[in-house]
């Protein structure tokens, strides 16, 4: 049985926000100390290790189900989908819906009741839910179609990776310059095909792992302490992947039968660029080779990390032609990779 992407779209936010515009914010280090640096220094080192030049937020009248929604309804145009054909609606993000001006997550009822709900699908048998599995979840949620559709328990899924990080930052963090707003969905079902998902790892790291991207309080001292913002442990985050993450995808492609030449495109999530070229680079020293050029597509620099949203919205342009030097097409084989809260992990190995 082979089992493909029938059909992909995005939502990119129209609100550019760029290095500069961070200048007037008030940067504090964990002990509520303001940094030593002005904001243009901090604004210059991050774009030096993450590449980010500017990133998109969704418009203050969206939510986090509104943008999954429009990415949704490219998918199944994309595809040609009847949305009362599909068996699964699984969507995954890690905050909900999040209205502007608050902190306050919504998540009741499920954010896939409400993308159903919004594209009108009627049929009962039409089943969604939500995954929170860290920025890995919307390779998670393929997984998890793939294994639906293997067991006979459904034809045809949607899945859905969105976020609006935008809406859970800690203005006084200079880590709140790299997330995104941003949504991406994509089809799978049965095909007569050649190709399709061909092996898939992933893993859970949560003995020391587990609270290494976490909520937590503002660095402003004088803030209210019970509001939560995101908050990471970046050198903790970086050792990890850089650990596991290659390990993963090597098992991964030896699951798959597949050459490490063949495989055409790596397509990582967008954490980091230093990191994600870090971790590529290493993935293929495990096979003594140097790490091909153009393997890597990266659309971070312009739309910088929107979590469980980057992956498929990368992919997306990709197959749209909207990535300068990227091209896939039929036959090719693509290796995509993630690593996010949990610590989660996950790869899997793709034929188009």
């Amino acid at each position: 049985m082979n089992i493909k992407f029938s059909g992909t779209g995005s939502y990119i936010p129209t609100q550019i926000i760029k290095n500069d515009d961070f200048d007037m914010f008030d940067f504090r280090d964990v002990h509520g100390v303001p940094l030593p640096y002005n904001n243009q220094q901090i604004a210059k080192k991050l774009q030096q290790i993450t590449g980010i030049e500017e990133r998109r937020y969704i418009d203050d009248q969206l939510v986090c189900s509104d943008i999954a929604t429009t990415a949704s309804q490219k998918a199944l145009s994309d595809s040609n989908t009847d949305p009362e054909t599909i068996d699964y609606i699984i969507f995954a993000h890690n905050f909900g819906d999040i209205k502007k001006g608050t902190i306050q997550s919504d998540i009741v009822p499920s954010l896939a009741a409400r993308v159903k709900h919004n594209l009108g699908i009627k049929n009962p048998n039409c089943v969604g839910f939500d995954v929170l599995f860290g920025c890995p979840g919307w390779l998670q949620g393929i997984i998890q179609a793939y294994a639906f559709i293997q067991a006979g328990m459904a034809k045809k899924c949607l899945v859905i990776g969105a976020e609006t990080l935008s809406r859970v930052i800690d203005l006084h963090d200079r880590d709140s310059m790299i997330y995104a707003d941003g949504a991406g969905a994509t089809i799978l079902e049965k095909s007569d095909e050649t190709g399709g998902i061909l092996s898939f790892e992933n893993a859970s790291y949560t003995v020391e792992e587990a609270n290494y991207i976490h909520f937590g309080k503002s660095y402003h001292p004088e803030l209210d302490i019970n509001t939560k913002y995101i908050k990471m442990h970046g050198r903790k985050i970086y050792e990890f992947a850089l650990t596991k993450v290659p390990l993963a995808m090597k098992s991964c492609l030896e699951k798959s039968g597949i050459h490490i030449d063949q495989v055409k495109k790596i397509i990582i999530h967008q954490a980091n660029e230093k990191m994600d070229e870090a971790i590529v680079k290493r993935f293929y020293e495990l096979f003594d080779m140097e790490m091909p050029k153009n393997i890597m597509p990266m659309n971070i620099q312009k739309l910088g990390n929107s979590s469980v949203a980057t992956l498929p919205t990368l992919y997306d342009m990709i197959l749209k032609d909207q990535m300068e030097f990227h091209h896939i097409q039929q036959g090719d084989v693509v290796l995509f990779a993630s690593v996010g809260a949990g610590m989660n992990i996950n790869a899997l190995v793709y034929q188009l």
